[in-house]
């Protein structure tokens, strides 16, 4: 059976053993956040930005991260990670410094509502109303919408609003790792469904809480791959992870789109696991993979 390297393997295990036993021995939300409000915060400083302020984005709170390179930086909003129902604004907050330095943007981290208390379609309407206030904030300037595992869910349903909803116009979408099928029925999640981090427990748990209600599991703004329209939408960039549950979720969303008429930057990284890009300090492989994807993004803001 094909195994990750030993040095990927080791950061696998560290990341496990500093997480809780979700869905299993812990599912009170209570105690799952207060496990992790608990954990000690970084030694390390985080990386430097020109100015960072926490803003009100029409009730949605937001943090906004400006480079101050120029006065026509174009903007990202972005959505984090943590099944619908972890993670917030801090968890996120080195990640976003780094990707507002390394793409030169305006990068809008959205502080959405979380499930189980607030499930869908709660998530996705507070981004939408953090995507117009972003526009309106910053007029003119080029927007991409990025964001890790739901939050790349997220991500993609604001094309989808974008799309539906007649604007704002968006010009990518950055997806890493997305988390897009409640059903979770592909291979990967059964050849991953333990031992790599993000295990098939966590999803499960994850996608009860954020879809509630029956009718939600269809719904193309809760599950992109449940047969919706996906014509029309922004050019996309999806990174995928071989020893990821969430593997096949990405690597199928690419066939849609693309067969939907959607340019698909895919770059798909066998040896890595979910959550990878995260781990830039502790994976020099991981810190290249984020360096490209970063590079991409940047890229696909650029002046046309």
């Amino acid at each position: 059976m094909n195994r990750p390297d030993p040095e990927v393997q080791a950061v696998i295990d560290l990341a496990t053993a500093g997480f809780p036993p979700l869905a299993t021995e812990m599912t009170d939300i209570a105690e799952v956040r207060a496990f992790f409000a608990a954990r000690p915060k970084p030694a390390v400083p985080p990386p430097s930005v020109a100015r960072v302020t926490d803003e009100d984005a029409d009730g949605v709170p937001v943090r906004v991260y400006d480079p101050a390179v120029h006065g026509t930086a174009p903007v990202i909003v972005f959505c984090h990670g943590g099944g619908f129902v972890l993670c917030d604004l801090d968890s996120h907050d080195d990640f976003c410094r780094s990707l507002a330095r390394a793409t030169e943007a305006i990068v809008v981290s959205v502080d959405y509502r979380r499930a189980p208390e607030h499930p869908f379609p709660a998530a996705p309407e507070d981004a939408y109303t953090a995507l117009l206030w972003a526009a309106e904030a910053h007029p003119g300037r080029r927007i991409a919408v990025a964001g890790d595992s739901a939050g790349a869910n997220l991500a993609t349903v604001l094309t989808l609003l974008s799309r539906d909803r007649g604007g704002p116009e968006i010009v990518c979408q950055a997806l890493y790792y997305p988390m897009l099928d409640p059903t979770r029925s592909r291979p990967s999640h059964r050849e991953n469904a333990q031992g790599y981090f993000l295990t098939a427990d966590h999803l499960r748990w994850y996608w009860d809480g954020y879809l509630q209600a029956p009718a939600h599991r269809t719904s193309p703004y809760a599950a992109p791959l449940a047969g919706a329209d996906l014509s029309g939408l922004p050019p996309a960039q999806v990174v995928t992870a071989g020893f990821d549950p969430l593997r096949d979720d990405g690597l199928a969303y690419v066939e849609a789109l693309t067969a939907a008429g959607v340019p698909v930057e895919a770059r798909h990284h066998a040896g890595m696991f979910h959550g990878f890009l995260s781990m830039a300090g502790a994976l020099p492989a991981a810190a290249e993979a984020r360096e490209t994807a970063f590079a991409a993004l940047r890229a696909a803001l650029a002046p046309r």
